[in-house]
């Protein structure tokens, strides 16, 4: 999804605390048997590469970037590449909370809480604010040929209550995985709900693939969260039957792309919108991704009920040199955002019953496997 956010870029990267190392240091974790290798910064714990062999064994990097990771901090238009995102991710109405949450807004009070908007003219709050998780300067904790560990202690940043500790793994192993799991515990009663923002082309743009539209999508979801023209929940869900929604059998994202105007807001073409799983097993996949052209398929377990999945309408960002950039742009559906997440803005649709509010002695758990394959 994109982040519209006024970046202020005489900001400290220390954010006002201590400085901390350069953010923009690389680690790179291997898989032993050379299957996958990927590359993190400390900068939002982001994943910045990600090399996987394709049909004829040639590995290429299946994730957007930057060739200088600083530009996560200082690019205005950054679209959030691959960050931990939090501590809200997905949007919240009118920046407001309350708890307990209630679907009408409340007066203000010692439980009503304001978060800065960031997105649709500032009835939105998008991705934790104009400085989330994904703009914070994480802690590099520990590392391994295959691993890598990074912790953010966020102390009611960006308004909302209590302090959250938060440690984020990422870890590559044989057989072509990745698995990223976050931690957090909360000081207080405090909404939580996190994400990786992973923009995949599993083509790397190489024999002259520009966008996503040929990819093959599988989404194990007869449901669609219902949204306003904001993108924020009405409360009520979509049967993905008869519908540009349902890929609950395979399906190129562009197979009925003229019947996606305007899904992903007013004058969007694509997507960007919500799918509840219909999985109960955690280790089922809940969603597969893959390419005809460069034989890589990744399908996708995770222990959230839900996926965002956001067609990249508005990319507008110089390329990775190992994509063709800089003089050529990641441009409109060169990439597919899938966003492993709980429910958009539950914590102001409380008919949904769904609890999003941690708290000492409940703590909060984010996990999700990428299974790499490749078909010839």
């Amino acid at each position: 999804m994109l982040f519209k956010a006024f970046i202020v870029l005489s900001t400290a990267v220390s954010f006002g605390r201590a400085v901390t190392p350069w953010p923009f240091d690389l680690t790179t974790i291997s898989a032993p048997d050379g299957s996958v290798s990927a590359k993190f910064v400390s900068f939002g714990a982001t994943l910045t590469e990600l090399w996987v062999k394709d049909k004829n064994g040639k590995a290429r990097d299946v994730v957007l970037g930057y060739d200088d990771n600083s530009r996560l901090l200082t690019d205005p238009d950054h679209p959030v590449f691959n960050p931990i995102v939090g501590r809200y991710a997905n949007r919240i109405k009118n920046g407001t909370f309350s708890i307990p949450i209630t679907k009408l807004p409340q007066p203000d009070g010692p439980n009503v809480y304001h978060i800065p908007t960031n997105d649709h003219d500032g009835q939105v709050t998008l991705h934790g604010g104009i400085y989330g998780w994904d703009r914070r300067n994480w802690t590099l904790v520990s590392k391994s040929p295959s691993s890598v560990t990074y912790k953010h202690i966020d102390a009611g940043d960006e308004g909302f209550p209590g302090t959250v500790t938060a440690y984020a793994t990422h870890t590559v192993s044989n057989g072509g995985i990745l698995k990223s799991v976050v931690r957090a515990t909360a000081s207080q009663k405090t909404p939580i709900m996190l994400t990786q923002h992973v923009y995949w082309n599993l083509d790397a743009f190489q024999d002259g693939s520009n966008d996503i539209l040929s990819h093959h999508l599988q989404v194990d979801a007869s449901r669609v969260i219902d949204v306003d023209g904001n993108l924020i929940p009405t409360g009520d869900f979509i049967n993905v039957d008869g519908t540009p929604f349902d890929f609950r059998k395979e399906q190129a994202i562009g197979a009925r792309w003229n019947d996606t105007f305007n899904l992903c807001g007013s004058g969007c073409q694509g997507y960007d919108s919500s799918w509840v799983y219909d999985r109960s097993e955690v280790s089922r996949t809940g969603t597969s991704l893959w390419s005809d052209l460069s034989g890589i398929r990744v399908d996708i377990s995770t222990n959230q009920p839900a996926v965002q999945v956001y067609s990249a309408f508005w990319l507008n960002t110089p390329r990775k040199a190992i994509h063709g950039g800089p003089t050529l742009s990641y441009g409109r559906w060169g990439a597919v955002a899938i966003e492993q997440q709980g429910y958009i803005d539950a914590i102001n649709t409380p008919e949904w019953n769904v609890d999003q509010i941690y708290y000492p002695g409940k703590n909060f758990e984010w996990s999700t496997t990428y299974k790499f394959s490749v078909s010839k």
